[in-house]
């Protein structure tokens, strides 16, 4: 195979200068000659690049591809962001309607986050347009119009393989996968963690079939492996499940956990999960939607899971984060309605989510009383009018601090649970993630 090196053409890798139409040119190059693009070691200060089909990518070790923090350097791109499709900025490294591309190496891309997560919050943690729009009533509204950068799109392509990259200090989500197929993520690490660093997602699998995500080290202050598959109206009209997942051999440090939701309007089906490993996770397994996001979850079967100090091992909850999850404009509010906000504020048709046929079992899991003061076993919680269905779970030995809740379930099956409950449920602990 052709290589070609960026070391041949760029110098003075200091982080400083901007290199984006430099390094854009040799991915081009790369395509077009079928070749290797090798990221020699250095600092790239860059906008917004675009890899393009049959071309391999080597991002070296001690190669670092840096976002610029010049917003007037990003393009606006019409792709889905948290559900809904709409103009948003793309990541900092793009695969848009590509094939046969491979991203490899140790090297590192850095998002820049702080800018971003101050943007969001403030320089104080608490401000930021996060706080003006709170006190207008428009929370729900503020993640979609506080544009934050990404590190890696793969969107409308197929037959992608990203190995061994590191994805730090994303200003929004890490990895995101949307409308692909055939995608094999192995061996990446996430490393996003910050106290004020909103919506860092791990990886998201968003309306995509045929997905591996295997070997994977995550730590981050949001989901830390999420699957989604659209947001209320503009998910359904969409229409794109996420089906044959398979998630396998992967650590998950601090973050919310391994999630399907809350975005499943779509549907999500034919998901595999094995051999995962919590380290002080918020929680285990994650299920959330909201009501009338309809769309099902289905067909799940979780297995091997190990699981130390997670303060919630199985958190199904079917009404999340109503303050985010149900759009409603403020009776005194006079200003101009965006497009993406009429997509949020679109009737909903009343349907609820289906959930059925979960099988989770070979799990161990216990807790260090002075590490975490939350243990719940169980946080299951469905519709009155619509419980979840057919939830199995076998050979589990589990300590936990307390055994927690289980509402508006039926056909709920234990087989050789052993369990140990240390205290009484503390009601304090019902709320979680309510941001």
């Amino acid at each position: 195979m052709i290589t070609i090196s960026t070391s041949d053409y760029l110098s003075d890798l200091d982080g400083r200068q901007p290199v984006t139409r430099k390094l854009q040119e040799l991915i081009d190059l790369a395509s077009q000659k079928r070749a290797k693009l090798i990221v020699d070691p250095g600092i790239y200060l860059t906008s917004s690049l675009f890899l393009k089909s049959h071309m391999q990518f080597e991002l070296s070790e001690g190669a670092v591809l840096l976002a610029t923090t010049d917003e007037s350097t990003y393009p606006l791109l019409f792709n889905r962001v948290a559900g809904i499709e709409m103009d948003w900025y793309p990541a900092l490294l793009n695969l848009i309607d590509a094939e046969d591309v491979q991203i490899t190496g140790r090297g590192v891309i850095d998002g820049n986050g702080p800018y971003w997560w101050e943007k969001y919050w403030g320089t104080d943690g608490h401000g930021g347009m996060r706080q003006s729009y709170d006190s207008k009533g428009l929370r729900w509204a503020c993640d979609y119009d506080c544009m934050r950068l990404r590190n890696l799109l793969v969107m409308r392509s197929k037959r992608i393989q990203i190995q061994g990259i590191t994805s730090a200090n994303a200003g929004f989500w890490n990895v995101h996968l949307l409308y692909s197929q055939e995608i094999t993520v192995d061996e990446i690490q996430v490393d996003s963690y910050h106290p004020n660093s909103p919506s860092t997602d791990g990886i998201d699998i968003d309306s995509c079939q045929n997905i591996c995500i295997r070997n994977c080290t995550i730590q981050t202050n949001d989901d830390s492996i999420c699957i989604k598959s659209g947001r209320d109206a503009d998910g359904k009209r969409v229409g794109l499940a996420s089906k044959k997942i398979r998630i396998e051999d992967c650590h998950l440090y601090q973050g919310f956990g391994l999630t399907i939701g809350s975005e499943v309007s779509g549907g999500i089906e034919d998901v595999w999960i094995s051999d995962i490993d919590f380290h002080g996770t918020d929680c285990g397994i994650r299920i959330k939607s909201s009501q009338e996001r309809g769309g099902f979850i289905r067909k799940v079967h979780i297995q091997r899971l190990k699981m130390e100090n997670v303060r919630y091992l199985f958190h199904f909850y079917l009404n999340w984060n109503p303050n985010y999850s149900k759009c409603l404009l403020p009776p005194d509010y006079r200003g101009p309605i965006p497009k993406h906000w009429e997509k949020l504020l679109s009737a909903s048709d009343g349907e609820k989510t289906k959930v059925s046929q979960i099988w989770i079992k070979e799990v161990s899991a216990f807790f260090d009383p002075s590490v975490t003061k939350v243990s719940r076993l169980f946080h299951l919680v469905g519709y009155e009018d619509l419980p979840m269905k057919q939830l199995y779970f076998e050979n589990l030995d589990v300590r936990c601090l307390e055994y927690g809740i289980v509402r508006y379930v039926d056909d709920i099956l234990m087989d050789r649970v052993q369990m140990s409950i240390e205290g009484k449920r503390q009601p304090e602990y019902d709320e979680y993630d309510v941001r």
